[in-house]
């Protein structure tokens, strides 16, 4: 419309000058053109702001074009996109006077240009401002259903979840209840009789005493390897107080940040609300481990977490400044090549569970690992994990 109405406004103005160039009305013509001009293109800029203002703005708009079209009818054309201006500034019930009047005025212009009734100038403006207001309403009528349906999508979408999670949650608290009373509670049972047994006998036959503790220091083991396993597969706690995982992440940094070591957080795009439980514990757990690594082994000063948020994955980047080492071969399944240079290329890879348990948890998820380090370069870990495309 934008274009359409400098363009009828160009040739109106092209029309005039070739036939009144030398006619006593024409530097008022091409000043009011120009007026008329300048105020459209104003109107993106006065489209934010208060009712009043807009109003103003298209009360000045018509009035420059009404007294354009006076001396110079070749401009009624011009009403067309100011049908679509009216429409889209107005409520529609305040919208069709406006069309009406704009068109009387149109079909008046042309009558005088045509010098007689002409059939096809009494109805053409009219026809146009009738199409023009029929498929604009019609349209807006669409967008606020469809805007009304979008909507009522997310929010379903957002309840949904909101559901899920709270299933998810209560089935979870079931399972660990039904694990700690058929594991640990029972455990612990068994060891409070054995100890009280022991307790009763260690006086008259101190070597059934001793088989009954023995009996609860391996029932306590046993209960030990399951707690351990509990608490591997609970949801860390900095999860758990809510936030998400970049909020998780920081408070991370926050604790492993000593005098000697500064860890910050970085944000590359928005994470997918809500990202898989599964995904958020395992890169948090990638970033606690590979910390962990850098507070140990690395003696570096500086440490960093990148949190790279893609359509169809995200990517956990850690680095510091660290002393660096040279890995001697591939990371493993799941992994994608580590990347070595230097002098110390080729050497053994450092000992510990930090890596192995990294490239696990990213297995698990089918996700990849990559290791870039060098003797003095410091180390850089990249953990990538797949998502379904957003």
């Amino acid at each position: 419309m934008h274009t359409a109405f400098f363009v009828l406004l160009s040739a109106s103005v092209a029309r005039y000058l070739a036939r009144h160039a030398d006619g006593p009305h024409t530097p008022w013509v091409i000043a009011l053109a120009v007026l008329l001009a300048v105020l459209y293109v104003l109107g993106p800029a006065v489209g934010t702001r208060p009712a009043p203002r807009r109003l103003g703005w298209l009360g000045l708009v018509v009035a420059a074009w009404a007294l354009l079209v006076v001396p110079a009818p070749s401009f009624a054309w011009c009403a067309v996109p100011l049908f679509y201006t009216g429409l889209r500034t107005l409520p529609p019930r305040a919208a069709v006077p406006l069309v009406a009047l704009l068109t009387a005025l149109a079909v008046a212009a042309q009558l005088r240009l045509a010098g007689w009734p002409d059939p096809n100038v009494l109805l053409a403006p009219p026809a146009v401002a009738a199409v023009a207001t029929t498929v604009f309403v019609v349209m807006q009528r669409q967008a606020a259903r469809r805007d009304a349906l979008i909507d009522d999508l997310v929010r379903t979408r957002r309840e949904l979840a909101a559901t899920e999670r709270r299933e998810g949650t209560l089935a979870e608290r079931e399972r660990l209840a039904r694990e700690i009373h058929d594991t640990l509670a029972q455990g612990l049972s068994s060891q409070r009789m054995l100890l009280q047994a022991a307790d009763r006998l260690w006086d008259t036959t101190p070597g059934t005493a001793r088989d009954h503790v023995r009996t609860a220091a391996a029932i306590a083991e046993r209960s030990l390897a399951e707690a351990r396993r509990f608490v591997h597969d609970l949801t860390p706690a900095d999860l758990a107080e809510g936030g998400g995982l970049l909020r998780a992440l920081h408070a991370v940094a926050e604790r492993e940040t000593t005098p000697s070591l500064t860890v910050r957080v970085h944000c590359e795009g928005s994470p997918p609300d809500p990202l898989p439980a599964p995904v958020e514990s395992a890169l948090l757990r990638i970033a606690q481990g590979a910390l962990a690594n850098v507070r140990e082994h690395a003696a570096a000063t500086t440490a960093a977490l990148t949190l790279t948020c893609l359509d169809d994955q995200i990517v956990l980047d850690v680095t510091d400044d660290g002393r660096g080492f040279g890995p001697r071969s591939p990371a493993g399944p799941g992994t994608a090549p580590s990347a070595a240079s230097g002098p110390a290329a080729g050497a053994a890879e450092p000992r510990g569970h930090g890596l192995p348990a990294i490239r696990a948890r990213l297995r698990q998820l089918g996700g990849t690992l990559t290791v870039e380090s060098a003797p003095g370069e410091g180390t850089a870990l990249s953990a990538a994990v797949p998502l379904e495309p957003r």
